[in-house]
């Protein structure tokens, strides 16, 4: 039974707060504590630590590093390591920059171009390969999620070509929707229509 995508993202958000409150050396956490740290009512975590088999004390809430245990167990510490971008542009440096520097649980191993002054070089501390050798460094580093910034025109092409390569998870930022096998999880980023929305409720 595939486990639901909202919770997941619930769990990941908890465990990023989580990390944080354990490096600066704190040591337990209460429900109403955590939902002010992030997108969830008090009530919410309780079922959603409930549901992956972790209770808190009513006197001192949840130990966090056992809560970080917890998660970790249910939705696999290693789970999202191996990820590489396509599309090396300032969209993808970005990225790279930004997940590399500040996710304890996945990293960025490698990029894909197909422009030659991009190949062969390392962008933003990423080994970048050509286009035409994804099949090969899939394999070689056991990539499952690749993360999508190409141009709309060539989005679906290399998803596919992406697919067949054997990668199951797609990030695209790519403003458009993609025809894929019902196996192939894909997360859409549309930035334009994000920024359309802020501004409409701006205005409303």
């Amino acid at each position: 039974m595939r486990k639901s995508e909202k919770k997941i993202e619930r769990l990941i958000n908890y465990r990023r707060v989580l990390i944080k409150l354990a490096r600066d050396n704190e040591k337990n956490i209460f429900s109403h504590q955590l939902a002010a740290l992030t997108d969830a009512t008090p009530a919410q975590i309780r079922r959603d630590l409930m549901e992956i088999e972790t209770s808190g004390s009513p006197a001192h809430g949840y130990n966090i590093e056992n809560l970080i245990e917890s998660i970790d167990d249910y939705i696999g510490k290693e789970s999202s390591k191996n990820v590489a971008v396509i599309g090396l542009g300032n969209l993808g440096k970005a990225i790279v920059n930004y997940v590399n520097n500040g996710s304890e649980n996945v990293n960025i191993i490698a990029g894909f171009d197909i422009k030659p002054e991009k190949v062969n070089r390392v962008i933003a501390g990423c080994h970048v390969y050509h286009l035409n050798d994804l099949d090969k460094i899939v394999d070689e580093k056991n990539i499952n999620s690749i993360i999508l910034t190409v141009p709309v025109r060539v989005a679906q092409e290399v998803a596919e070509q992406v697919t067949q390569a054997g990668v199951t998870g797609i990030l695209n930022y790519a403003p458009v929707n993609l025809n894929l096998p019902d196996n192939i999880f894909v997360e859409n980023r549309d930035m334009i229509a994000a920024i359309e929305k802020v501004s409409y409720f701006s205005d409303h």
